[in-house]
């Protein structure tokens, strides 16, 4: 029997003392699960520069996914965020899990100055607004892991034209937004909207071409 194509999906480990990670818990809760005639593969990464891509790579290299979609969580947002740029920078505010902590280093040297996700975000975008999710189309990633995620992703998967791949932040898990303060979506609905946003993904061939920019 003919093995179906495969999804790999990431999240990160807990990270500054939380005892979860919500991007990896949405994740997880979509592991082995069949979407659109896709088998889904989950794998967790660690918050530190380097070894993050390190496991991604391998992943990659095990799953030979036809689709890509690394989350992770965004303190403060409100809504699921579909990124559209990776930049070549690691600039880090605060140290990783490792205590790694770079300033203005590149992720990769000599590499493009950023790569752009090649998920179709703004018919993503409709299609989870239309179902009710909160989201938005977010212009930058940050200069963290994520963003180093992210890049080394696009970097990883250059020359590989038919795969398609992109990053997705997410915000608190609800717990954690009401000791934070901050706003939260429940897992379970994270973990929804992001089995929608793969089916469009894998619906749709040429994006919508709809405004969904920022000022600033």
């Amino acid at each position: 029997m003919k093995s179906l194509p495969t999804i790999l999906l990431t999240g990160f480990e807990p990270f500054d003392g939380q005892p979860t990670n919500p991007s990896w818990d949405a994740v997880l809760a979509l592991h082995g699960k069949r979407i659109a005639g896709h088998h889904v593969v989950a794998r967790r990464l660690p918050v530190t520069f380097g070894a993050s891509l390190k496991l991604l790579g391998a992943a990659l290299r095990e799953v030979s996914p036809v689709l890509v979609v690394c989350v992770g969580l965004a303190t403060g947002r409100a809504c699921l965020s579909l990124e559209r740029i990776a930049i070549n920078v690691d600039d880090a505010r605060i140290p990783d899990s490792d205590g790694n902590q770079p300033v203005d280093e590149p992720i990769v040297a000599d590499g493009p100055a950023a790569y752009f996700a090649t998920l179709p975000i703004k018919s993503m975008l409709a299609g989870l607004r239309e179902a009710g999710f909160p989201v938005e189309i977010s212009q930058t990633a940050g200069t963290y892991v994520c963003n180093h995620v992210f890049y080394g992703l696009m970097h990883a998967l250059r020359k590989r034209r038919k795969v398609r791949a992109g990053f997705i932040h997410v915000p608190y898990s609800p717990e954690q937004a009401s000791i934070a303060n901050a706003p939260g979506l429940p897992v379970e609905t994270v973990a929804d909207a992001l089995r929608l946003a793969l089916r469009i993904a894998i619906a749709t061939t040429d994006d919508q071409r709809m405004a969904a920019g920022a000022e600033h």
